[in-house]
């Protein structure tokens, strides 16, 4: 993969891959720190429209996919602006931003998954 030398020049850029990878890192962290693997069961899903079992419960293994889709979206969406820069700065300014949205996102729906315990 080839990284144009623009694209490392763009301050921008570089501030939101900073802000999505700090991001990544926050939501290992605090998914890594929060699990107990000694507790047999978490809340791993929340359905609002069922009514007797709106809870699913799960092992804290499930837990751990927010860890790799953290990851995963960071490095997609790096690599696609990588790829976008090419075309046009702003389509890659906004596939960041995307990757923002998704990893802020997934930092709620992780927290409020392990309060529930």
């Amino acid at each position: 993969m080839i990284i144009p030398k623009q694209y490392l020049r763009d301050r921008f850029l570089l501030l939101q891959n900073s802000i999505n990878a700090f991001l990544a890192l926050l939501l290992t962290i605090l998914v890594l720190a929060r699990v107990d693997t000694s507790h047999s069961s978490y809340i791993v899903q929340y359905r609002s429209n069922v009514t007797i079992d709106a809870f699913k419960s799960g092992s804290s293994s499930e837990l751990y996919y927010f860890v790799i889709f953290g990851i995963f979206v960071f490095l997609f969406h790096s690599f696609i602006s990588f790829r976008v820069y090419l075309v046009h700065r702003q389509l890659a300014a906004v596939t960041l931003g995307l990757g923002t949205l998704l990893l802020v996102v997934a930092l709620i729906v992780s927290n409020a998954l392990l309060v529930l315990r």
